[in-house]
C-alpha cells in the first residue's frame, strides 16, 4: 500500500479529472500495489476543492485497479522554510474552518495530513484530525524537537518523507529527524530510490523505528512510466533526470519520485539491507494502521481481504490480487 503517491503516467492528482484518476489505479497493480492514496499538493482553495470533488469522485465510482483507500492532504499548512516543491504563495497556516471545507468536499476521504505543528497554533487542527480518524504527518517542517512532542501528545502520529524537508538531527537540535527517530510509538515514512535518503540513513532510521513504525513511500509523481523531460507539479516545472529523479526546474530541489513501489522494496532489503520483516511491514501492516483498515488489511489471514502480491526472487511483480480477485498477471 502505498500512502503518498502524487500520480503516474502523465495523471496527477491535483489537477486531473475523477476518469483519469481511476487510471491511475488500473496502473498501480504493475507495481504490487493493492491500494494507495490519491496525494495532493499546494495549492489555492480553490484549485484544492475542485481536486478534491474529483478525488471523492474517483474514489466513490472506482471499479478496477488498486483501491484508493483514501486522500493524503500534502500541504497548504507547511513551513515555507522546508517548502520544498510546494509553491510557496499557497502556503498558509493551519486552519480548522478551512479544513472542515475540504473534507467535506472531499466526503470524508481525506485520511492523512501533512502540517507543519509549528504553523498549527495550540495544535488546534492536530487535536481534530486525531479525534476524527484523519493521520496526521509532521512533514515540511522547521519544528523544533520539542515542538514534535507536543504535537504527537495532541495527536500527530507520523511524519512525512522522514529526513527530506524537516530540520535535522543535530547533536545539539534533534529537531524533526530527532523527533521521528525517538518517537517510537510515531510512523516514519521513507522514501525507497536511492536520492532522496541514502541507504545507511534508512539502515538506522529502520533501527529505530524497528519492523512495526516503518512506512515506505514512493512519492510518485505524473512522471513515472515517461520518458525523461519536463513535467508540472503544482504549477511548477520539473525535471527528470537520469537517476529518476524529479527535481524543480534547472536545480538540485528534490521534488519526488519515479520509483516503482516493489523496486523499492527491494532497495529496503537489498541496498539499505533490512531484515526482511522490517521491509515488508513497511509496504503491508505498517500503512494499513495509519489508514485504520489493520483489520482487514495487510495481513494474509483469516477474513481479511484477499490482496496479495506474488513477487520473484528479483522482486518483480508476477501476479497482484486484490480482494481475491487476479487483476495483473505477468
Amino acid at each position: 500500500m502505498d500512502t503518498h503517491l502524487h500520480g503516474v503516467k502523465g495523471v496527477d492528482a491535483t489537477n486531473a479529472d475523477a476518469a483519469a484518476m481511476m487510471q491511475i489505479a488500473k496502473e498501480l497493480p504493475k507495481e504490487g500495489i493493492t491500494g494507495f492514496c490519491l496525494t495532493t499538493v499546494t495549492q489555492s482553495e480553490e484549485v484544492l476543492m475542485k481536486a478534491l470533488k474529483e478525488c471523492a469522485l474517483a474514489i466513490k465510482n472506482q471499479n478496477e485497479g488498486s483501491q484508493m483507500l483514501g486522500i493524503h492532504f500534502e500541504g497548504p499548512y507547511l513551513n515555507k522554510v522546508y517548502k520544498g516543491a510546494q509553491p510557496e504563495p499557497f502556503i498558509v497556516d493551519a486552519d480548522l474552518e478551512q479544513f472542515k471545507r475540504y473534507q467535506a468536499v472531499a466526503e470524508g476521504n481525506i485520511k492523512i495530513i501533512t502540517m507543519a505543528p509549528e504553523k498549527d497554533k495550540d495544535f488546534t487542527l492536530t487535536r481534530y484530525c486525531a479525534q476524527n480518524g484523519v493521520c496526521v504527518n509532521m512533514g515540511h517542517s522547521d519544528s523544533s524537537y520539542e515542538t514534535a512532542l507536543l504535537a504527537s501528545a495532541n495527536g500527530a502520529k507520523s511524519m512525512t518523507h522522514t529526513f527530506n524537508a524537516m530540520s535535522p538531527l543535530h547533536h545539539r537540535k534533534a529537531g524533526l529527524v530527532g523527533a521521528a527517530m525517538r518517537l517510537s510509538n510515531v510512523y516514519a515514512e521513507v522514501i525507497g530510490d536511492g536520492n532522496h535518503v541514502s541507504w545507511p540513513a534508512v539502515n538506522i532510521l529502520a533501527k529505530t523505528k524497528g519492523k512495526d513504525h516503518l512506512v515506505l513511500v514512493s512519492d510518485s509523481l505524473c512522471a513515472k512510466g515517461m520518458p525523461e523531460g519536463e513535467f508540472e507539479l503544482g504549477g511548477q516545472i520539473l525535471d527528470i533526470h537520469a537517476n529518476g529523479g524529479a527535481y524543480l526546474h534547472n536545480t538540485e530541489t528534490l521534488a519526488g519520485s519515479t520509483m516503482v513501489y516493489n523496486h523499492g522494496l527491494r532497495n529496503l532489503i537489498q541496498k539499505a539491507e533490512l531484515q526482511e520483516v522490517i521491509a515488508i511491514n513497511a509496504c503491508t501492516i505498517n500503512p494499513a494502521k495509519i489508514l485504520h483498515v489493520e483489520n482487514r488489511k495487510g495481513l494474509i489471514k483469516a477474513a481479511y481481504d484477499a490482496d496479495i502480491t506474488i513477487l520473484d526472487d528479483n522482486y518483480d511483480v508476477v501476479c497482484t490480487m486484490i480482494m481475491g480477485k487476479v487483476v495483473y498477471n505477468r
